[in-house]
């Protein structure tokens, strides 16, 4: 229950880093989801957060969803769909004592993809363009969006691997996970993880979303994204940790 100052600051927080996120900041993809993880737990936090990054989804793909390239997204939906299913299943018997310090393993996990993709991207020139590489990113997008919301170092790692341009990169990741999120909002009704009173949050949230997006576009013509990223990384390895330790 969310009843003292602190929870509201936390939450008010992690909605403007969604929106922040959806503006083309995607080192700040992690910090709702442990924010949110932390005050509803980190297997009932993923419905909450849901209708959220799609209200951010929507905007990012209205702004920049001219530039995708659907090649690649029809490529990766496939897989990202296997990836879904097998997320959701796991959700149906994973206990609560495991599901929090599987979630810090995978955000670490992310983080390190994270780091890899911005300081070391050269490092993914020799990839190729397979089908054995889109599949096994594909199933590992699918899996972690379900699992916590957190597949966007993964789907970000698959497009630097394929040297995709930054507005094509942008737009084409805008779409991908409009149509991912809106696949998952079943899954996730029917797991009891979207209700009545998450959505009454969901809507007291959805403003401070709109700031956080706009805030994000200004953001990106202050900011080098490299600096501000990497700072918002080291805090999340330090949160991921703790969840995964505590």
């Amino acid at each position: 229950m969310i009843d003292q100052p602190w929870q509201w600051a936390l939450l008010a927080i992690a909605a403007l880093g969604i929106g922040i996120t959806k503006s083309g900041f995607a080192g700040v993809s992690m910090v709702h989801v442990l924010i949110f993880a932390h005050l509803f737990g980190a297997r009932e936090s993923t419905g909450l957060v849901l209708p959220l990054l799609i209200a951010g989804d929507l905007f990012a793909m209205w702004t920049y969803g001219k530039h995708a390239k659907w090649g690649f997204i029809r490529k990766m939906l496939p897989p990202a769909l296997a990836g879904i299913l097998l997320g959701a299943w796991m959700m149906t018997w994973l206990p609560e004592s495991l599901y929090k310090p599987l979630i810090g393993v995978i955000i670490l996990g992310l983080v390190g993809l994270q780091i890899i993709r911005i300081w070391k991207g050269e490092w993914l020139e020799s990839v190729p363009h397979s089908a054995w590489f889109a599949w096994s990113m594909g199933i590992l997008a699918g899996s972690t969006t379900m699992l916590a919301n957190a597949a966007g170092p993964v789907f970000g790692l698959y497009l630097l691997a394929i040297g995709l341009p930054k507005m094509e990169f942008v737009g084409t990741a805008a779409w991908f996970f409009l149509l991912i999120n809106v696949i998952k909002l079943p899954f996730s009704w029917g797991l009891g993880l979207i209700r009545v009173d998450t959505l009454w949050l969901n809507a007291i949230l959805l403003p401070v979303v709109a700031i956080g997006l706009v805030l994000g576009k200004m953001l990106l013509k202050w900011v080098s994204q490299r600096i501000f990223d990497s700072i918002v990384l080291a805090l999340t390895a330090a949160a991921a940790l703790r969840m995964l330790l505590n």
